[in-house]
């Protein structure tokens, strides 16, 4: 017999169905992708989660900069001169602040024309083009040689070099199946990038159908200069996302955002080549940067809500009501509880919560994909809003 609390979830969402079909801003649903599978996904118990909180909501206080000038700007990079920001945005190109306005700096995709991915109202409005236009994802700057790589989520790794333009391809699959979604990446002293590949079914444009399903074919992946090889690490994960490598290089943590928790990959030592746990994070994860002390700032788009857990072990429940005609983003604002809300968590060498920075009712800060730490400052990038959030951490911490 059907839980009080599995009936209610049915009939909110029932109820939203109507309205839902007619909405003139529908984002697709699960509709579109006919026999689609939902897949338990193991969440922590609340038991286990970090009781931690940002009592003083410390992210109000971020300033918004650039407001309208990037759209989506996913990823914040600063090259070995100091220079910058730069920052991959929704038109699928790298811009750069040469400190006075954005200039173009970078694109992966060979097919990428002004009149078919230049300016939109939004990051959203640029879904319908991302496949042929590209989409930057995670930058990182190789500080031996300026180069600069990038994980393109259509058209794979990349790397460019200082001056920037067209960027050169360096893999584009692995084990004969092509990159779908790639998303993030590292570096280490040798060269060897280190980065994820989120799905081998579902795509960048639909990657709230991805949290959804609970689908497990993300994989971690290698790029060795030297000869070339892209080798598989680590299979089976739900989202796999933002990587970040410690500071001594003996690891490397990577988050997996369909399960909310960051691992960590063992490089060197008696563990080197296996996996385990490092923290069990709150919500749903993008993004993770390490600071010049080797701490962990972690990106959260928002705390996971109670229907997300109902849901996350219910996989007939879950799947009965992804096959509503709502459109997605109805199904989101339910898994994050009904707003956008930021959350950034610091985190030792060691796993430990360190710092928590929260907007919980996103008035200023409402999502957020990656914290990159310089000078005491925090530059706060969102694939979702059109413009980048600075924290004087210096000041207030």
């Amino acid at each position: 017999m059907a839980s009080a609390g599995v009936v209610a979830a049915a009939v909110v969402v029932a109820a939203f169905a109507a309205f839902c079909a007619t909405d003139p801003l529908r984002l697709g649903s699960m509709v579109d992708f006919p026999g689609f599978e939902a897949h338990v996904v193991e969440l922590p118990d609340a038991a286990e989660m970090p009781p931690h909180a940002d009592a003083g909501e410390r992210l109000r206080g971020a300033e918004i900069r650039f407001r309208g000038e990037v759209q989506g700007p996913e990823s914040v990079a600063f090259d070995p001169q100091g220079r910058g920001p730069y920052t991959g945005v929704a038109d699928g190109r790298v811009l750069f602040w040469d400190g006075a306005r954005w200039v173009y700096f970078a694109h992966a995709s060979p097919n990428w024309t002004a009149e078919l991915c230049g300016p939109k109202a939004s990051p959203l409005d640029f879904l319908r083009d991302e496949h042929i236009c590209g989409r930057a994802l995670g930058i990182r700057f190789d500080k031996r040689t300026g180069n600069l790589y990038i994980a393109d989520a259509y058209f794979g790794l990349f790397k460019v070099g200082p001056e920037g333009g067209l960027a050169t391809p360096l893999a584009t699959e692995a084990e004969g199946v092509r990159f779908n979604f790639t998303n993030d990446l590292d570096l280490d002293a040798e060269g060897n990038v280190y980065f994820t590949d989120s799905s081998i079914y579902y795509q960048r444009r639909n990657f709230m159908q991805l949290v959804f399903s609970g689908d497990p074919s993300g994989r971690l992946l290698k790029y060795n200069p030297q000869t070339k090889e892209t080798t598989v690490l680590h299979r089976n994960l739900q989202f796999p996302n933002g990587v970040s490598l410690s500071k001594d290089g003996s690891f490397f943590v990577f988050c997996e955002g369909s399960r909310g928790r960051l691992s960590r990959y063992w490089l060197k030592g008696e563990k080197a080549g296996t996996v385990d746990l490092f923290a069990i994070l709150p919500g749903f994860p993008d993004n993770v940067r390490t600071n010049e002390k080797g701490e962990f700032w972690v990106a959260i788009h928002c705390r996971r809500s109670a229907y997300a857990r109902l849901t996350s072990r219910r996989v007939q429940l879950r799947k009965f009501l992804l096959s509503l005609p709502i459109p997605a983003k109805y199904h989101y604002l339910m898994q994050i509880g009904g707003n956008l809300h930021a959350l950034i968590i610091k985190y030792s060498p060691d796993g430990e919560v360190l710092d928590i920075l929260e907007d919980t009712k996103g008035q200023v800060v409402r999502a957020v994909s990656e914290v990159e730490e310089k000078d005491g400052k925090l530059w706060i990038g969102s694939v979702l809003m059109p413009f980048i959030a600075v924290f004087d951490y210096a000041k207030e911490s």
